[in-house]
């Protein structure tokens, strides 16, 4: 089975263009105080920290909207595994009846 790009599967555009495009947005004062404030907490000048951050967001974005398709016995295995109990943990039980150190 051949694995498409996620581009073509999402229907994103990712062929470079042959410069750097200019993007512009209106922002509030408080609004770019704080970008401001965080780009100098970062040691980034404001665009270099907006470009970051937005692409960032953009990925954690498309990231989480994939979808995985599988053949039925696949699924079901899966759903199997989610549907079965918990392996015993020794370890886990016993630090989960444990008192917190900081309720001791």
């Amino acid at each position: 089975m051949a694995v498409r790009p996620a581009s073509r599967i999402m229907g994103v555009h990712t062929a470079k263009p042959a410069k750097s495009t200019q993007v512009n947005i209106r922002v509030e004062p408080g609004q770019l105080a704080t970008i401001d404030a965080a780009a100098v907490a970062l040691g980034r000048n404001r665009t270099a920290f907006m470009l970051e951050t937005a692409v960032q967001a953009a990925e954690a974005v498309l990231l989480d909207k994939r979808l995985f398709t599988v053949d039925d016995a696949t699924y079901q295995r899966f759903v199997d595994r989610l549907d079965a109990p918990p392996a015993a943990n020794p370890k886990l039980h016993a630090l989960l009846h444990s008192k917190a150190p900081w309720g001791a």
